[in-house]
């Protein structure tokens, strides 16, 4: 397996492609063995493409404290470091474009072109839907709350006419939370990725961002709801605000989105 020291855990990454170098930064609860993987899509076909299980997720390590967002950014970096990425391209989606923020505003001459997917920025540009406080509802529900939140679309009205289509989303949602272990340390570290959430808060510093930046979202997110992409473009120099047909998930919802990220990032 590929892992790397970064800064006080033992990193998983995985690497695949070719041409000009991506990293992916995942969202909430991401593991590379969840299937597919960013690696199986578009970006693996144009791209160097570079990913990588984030602390207390997938084959990385858990350590038992408290994780914060300088945290993720220095891991990140660290990676970078170690694999001797100067400069990249960047995408973050949801939790990972939170992440991407953090590095971007800590070290901007290290981006080349920035993807933010279904993110926000916290503070004065809105906060993601707090996901944590969902943590310990039954089963059930807490899966029915985050499919709600995840597209407005799918309410108690859609979710009454589409038993088929819900029980289908259930069923998938429970396949990618059983990848991988369920052990106290994989469940807690979890949950410390989405308590640091709450301490995301970039919105004063994006106004120093040089580099072109596409903000793609969803038209029914209730994660990262409109509002909050709008306001992520109002504070970022060079950013482009495109939205798509879906939620939370429109990158699999609207066959257009990743040609069209595709298109923006190889322009540079």
């Amino acid at each position: 397996m590929p892992r790397l020291r970064v800064r006080d855990i033992d990193l998983y990454f995985e690497r695949a492609g070719s041409g000009p170098r991506l990293l992916y930064i995942g969202g909430s609860g991401g593991d590379l063995r969840q299937q597919p993987s960013v690696f199986d899509g578009l970006l693996g076909k144009h791209f160097d493409l570079l990913s990588y299980d984030q602390r207390g997720l997938g084959r990385t390590d858990k350590p038992d404290t408290a994780y914060s967002m300088q945290d993720y950014a220095e891991d990140t970096l660290g990676l970078l470091d170690a694999l001797g990425w100067e400069r990249c391209l960047v995408m973050g989606v949801s939790f990972g474009g939170m992440v991407a923020q953090q590095v971007a505003v800590r070290a901007p001459e290290r981006i080349a072109r920035l993807v933010l997917a279904c993110t926000s920025s916290g503070g004065a540009g809105g906060a993601s839907y707090p996901l944590h406080e969902l943590a310990d509802l039954p089963e059930r529900e807490r899966m029915i709350r985050q499919l709600e939140l995840s597209d407005v679309r799918r309410d108690a009205d859609w979710r009454a006419a589409h038993p088929e289509d819900l029980a289908s989303a259930l069923d998938f949602m429970s396949q990618r939370a059983a990848t991988g272990d369920d052990r106290p340390e994989d469940r807690a570290g979890a949950r410390r990725q989405l308590e640091a959430r709450i301490g995301h808060d970039v919105a004063d510093r994006l106004s120093g961002l040089s580099m072109p930046v596409l903000i793609a979202a969803g038209l029914h997110d209730g994660i990262a709801p409109p509002e909050n992409q709008k306001a992520l473009e109002s504070r970022i120099p060079d950013a482009t605000l495109e939205f798509f047909d879906g939620g939370h998930l429109f990158l699999m919802q609207d066959r257009s989105a990743f040609p069209r990220i595709v298109e923006f990032l190889g322009a540079a």
